[in-house]
């Protein structure tokens, strides 16, 4: 077994070397690189934060995986993250001057020509400098505080009395760079910089820098005190504030600090040197992100990826109503392929249908405009029961979902929070019908991922609906547990965590009393719980064959001899961010196979509410073994992991390239164009026969 948090580092590497990918747009490479940093960026906030925070407390919890102490951890954090920071420097500075051939892309201040620099002064003059707040520190100035990730210039002082420390916080509203007449650009600290000594004319300036802190975000909500009647969304606002001012845990800089300054800073913000981190490249990369929107659609045909829309499923009927559809048929739609609408289309038909009793659903994140709120406030105004759980614990989306909750209170649906010490992470939507004479009837959707129409886009998840009605009282036992807060019920055909592991615990295990015949697929985001990770490796000295795609945290170690020969792993890193979750046990006829919102997780098998949803209907279960088989036969985007937890990205030397992603986007086109009716046979066919493997 392996840390979590060094491969997760691994897993970043992997996202910078997309970067490096010659076959990725010039534009989206920047983009990777951008991804990179805010990825980076996450993890200290939380998981260095976290860490830090056990650090303080002792160092009694150890990593059960490899004995290490927090202390221990963050030591070699800090050790493997400074190559990293070597590494990305080289990259944004080789493709800042490629895209500067396109007419666009970033200037150091020196580069500026007469105009431009003429543009950028009277910039400064009319839109900067009215909005900057700069500040000494001396005995009768306090050390300020310094804004999670806002970026500050500091400057080291000569005055009458000796040396002080002048700050200017570069505020967030300006942006983080300046466009310029001629479509390039300059970032908003490097103009401040060039003007720090005419804003601290009165002293000498010796030294400036730039420079952004990290504050830990990782607020145990858990540890707060709530009464019996404290309104919970009150308290969650009062929680947020506390993130604003919690520790320092890295801080960058633009360029090496002098020995004197480094140490004032650090005492100050009670950082070691090992949290320094010194970057030529940009704190704040945001703007990558909407550059590609800025530029001419010729540049866009050369700098980006080609326009890709989700399809329509070609399993629906358009001109239908689509809970009569699934009420004949299941229906399975994989995002971003296909299109998020026809799930939308359903609770929009139930918001409006006078058959429909109830909508129930789970909602951990949200996109900031949504149609399906649209939905479910409509649904409660023609007078159904909306009863909606919202997790107002979704880290850096709380602010989001306080401010839905309320829009759903307001129109009269039924909010739950949650529970204390469970964050609800299930994705699942019940619709319950009165059926005529037949009673009652349900609609369940159940999700790999969340409802949230922007990420649908960019996720790679899965969607299963089904009128099964065993499916359905499962998923209203579910609801009515949750509104009484029974956590340990046992269903028929869900699995629910906290009780999921044992569950899978005994799948696996089944699989290692086969033998040889023994087969796992699992694909996740992150696989970390030791129990799980145990059962494989037994199951893999049993002889079983285990396949996995694990996108990021990977703590088993593959190929190690009499332990873990039989496990081959590998991450896919490209275009959409791998997001779906599926365990698969056994093959053929025997083949039980799950869609599920749950990692393999300690804190998802035991600290959340998950469920996962057996796929019964024989063309869903071909068609994911079909998308799995094609992840595993990538070769172009594909890293496989070694036995000591490097990763190698596969070659399309001598064989057929294939990148399963944009094999899927060029199969949901294809559909798109069969006119009328579902057609499965292009869903379901060989992968093998497509790429012509043997």
């Amino acid at each position: 077994m392996q840390n979590r948090e060094l491969s997760w580092l691994t897993f970043n590497e992997c996202v910078l070397g997309e970067a490096m990918d010659v076959s990725v747009p010039l534009l989206e490479r920047l983009k990777f690189v951008a991804i990179f940093s805010n990825n980076l960026d996450e993890f200290f906030m939380i998981r260095v934060g976290s860490l830090t925070d056990l650090s303080g407390a002792g160092d009694k919890a150890v990593d059960n995986k490899t004995g290490m102490s927090p202390s221990q951890q963050l030591e070699k954090i800090y050790d493997a993250v400074i190559p990293l920071y070597e590494k990305k420097d080289k990259i944004y500075s080789e493709l800042s001057r490629a895209v500067q051939a396109y007419g666009i892309g970033p200037l150091e201040f020196a580069e500026l020509g007469p105009d431009q620099l003429e543009f950028v002064k009277a910039y400064y003059k009319n839109f900067i400098l009215p909005v900057l707040s700069p500040q000494i520190v001396d005995q009768r100035h306090p050390f300020p505080h310094i804004q999670n990730k806002v970026i500050h210039i500091a400057a080291r002082l000569k005055g009458k009395s000796g040396s002080i420390l002048g700050i200017i916080p570069i505020p967030p509203a300006l942006g983080d760079v300046v466009p310029l007449p001629d479509g390039k650009y300059i970032h908003v600290e490097k103009i401040i910089y060039e003007h720090a000594r005419d804003i601290f004319h009165m002293y000498e300036v010796q030294e400036a820098n730039y420079i952004c802190v990290t504050r830990n975000a990782d607020i145990n909500i858990e540890d707060e005190i709530f009464d019996v009647d404290q309104d919970f969304r009150k308290t969650m606002k009062k929680i947020l504030n506390k993130r604003k001012r919690l520790s320092v845990v890295r801080l960058e800089a633009a360029k090496e600090l002098s020995e004197k300054f480094e140490e004032y800073i650090r005492e100050k913000l009670h950082i070691n040197k090992n949290q320094i981190y010194i970057t030529s490249s940009p704190m704040n990369l945001g703007h990558l992100f909407t550059l590609s929107e800025k530029i001419s659609p010729k540049q866009q045909r050369q700098l980006i990826y080609p326009d890709f829309t989700p399809q329509p499923s070609p399993e629906i009927f358009p001109r239908a109503g689509l809970m009569r559809q699934i009420e004949k048929k299941d229906l399975l739609l994989s995002y971003p392929y296909e299109s998020m609408d026809p799930f939308l289309q359903i609770v929009k038909e139930a918001s409006e249908s006078p058959s429909v009793i109830s909508i129930k659903i789970t909602i951990y994140r949200l996109a900031n405009k949504s149609k399906l709120i649209e939905y479910l406030c409509n649904a409660a105004e023609n007078g159904k029961e909306v009863f909606v759980i919202v997790e107002l614990r979704a880290r850096f989306d709380e602010q989001n979902n306080i401010d839905w909750s309320e829009r759903l209170e307001e129109a009269g649906c039924n909010i739950m929070y949650g529970f204390e010490e469970y964050k609800v992470h299930s994705k699942i939507c019940l619709i319950t019908k009165r059926n005529g004479k037949d009673g009652i009837s349900y609609i369940t959707q159940i999700s790999t991922g969340n409802y949230n129409e922007k990420t649908a886009k960019l996720y790679t998840d899965l969607s299963l609906t089904t009128a099964g009605h065993e499916i359905g009282e499962d998923a209203n036992n579910f609801f009515r547990n949750m509104g009484v807060a029974d956590l340990g019920e046992e269903y028929k055909h869900l699995i629910v965590a906290p009780s999921m592991k044992d569950k899978l615990l005994d799948k696996i295990a089944a699989e290692a009393a086969k033998g040889e015949a023994g087969r796992i697929t699992i694909k996740v985001n992150s696989i970390t719980d030791r129990d799980i990770l145990e059962e494989l490796a037994g199951a893999s000295r049993a002889g079983a064959r285990i396949n996995m795609i694990v996108r990021g945290i990977c703590c088993l170690l593959p190929g190690v001899p009499e332990h873990t020969d039989n496990v081959n792993i590998i991450r896919v890193i490209g275009r959409f961010l791998e997001h779906t979750r599926i365990y698969s046990f056994g093959e053929h006829e025997d083949q039980q196979m799950y869609i599920s919102s749950a990692d393999l997780m300690t804190r998802n098998m035991e600290r959340r509410i998950e469920v996962a949803v057996p796929v019964f209907d024989p063309d869903i279960k071909l068609r994911i073994n079909k998308m799995l088989d094609v992840a595993f036969n990538d070769n172009m985007k594909a890293y496989k992991m070694n036995h000591d937890g490097s990763y190698a990205k596969k070659s399309p030397k001598n064989t057929v390239p294939i990148n399963s992603q944009e094999y899927f986007m060029q199969e949901a086109e294809e559909l798109a164009k069969i006119p009328n009716e579902p057609q499965k046979a292009g869903i379901i066919g060989s992968v093998k026969s497509f790429f012509k493997l043997p």
